[in-house]
């Protein structure tokens, strides 16, 4: 993430975004995940992460869908055009640590990019997925 931070200015809370380049926070969703454990779950989350743009991970938190796409009223600027009517989420939002601070990957266990990464762990995981797969016919 490029980052242009004069020499004499504080970062804190309060004038962060402002120096943030990418708006990353605005780029994407995430969804909390039921933890998968079986190999219907896995096989559910295979059909997620085939879709464009959709990945899983897996934190110290528990099991996430990633949507990585942008919000629509994010403007070209990196600045939010809704401020003023921004949904509450979005209000109670904080980045005393954010990915200005460092990438939220870094804090990841797992993570899938996509169908061939998670298929790839669930054949690790499951020793007779090969037999599930079949079995759906």
């Amino acid at each position: 993430m490029e980052k242009h931070i004069p020499i004499d200015i504080k970062i804190t809370p309060e004038n962060k975004c402002g120096f943030c380049t990418n708006s990353k926070c605005c780029t994407y969703i995430t969804e909390e995940l039921v933890t998968p454990r079986s190999m219907h779950d896995f096989d559910h989350l295979l059909w997620q992460v085939s879709h464009k743009d959709v990945q899983a991970y897996k934190d110290e938190d528990g099991w996430y869908l990633l949507v990585n796409n942008p919000c629509t009223h994010l403007l070209a600027d990196g600045r939010c055009g809704i401020y003023d009517d921004r949904p509450q989420i979005c209000r109670e939002y904080t980045n005393d640590f954010c990915e200005f601070d460092e990438s939220a990957n870094e804090g990841f266990d797992l993570f899938f990019d996509g169908y061939d990464s998670l298929l790839k762990y669930v054949h690790k995981r499951f020793k007779t997925w090969g037999k599930y797969a079949a079995s759906r016919g």
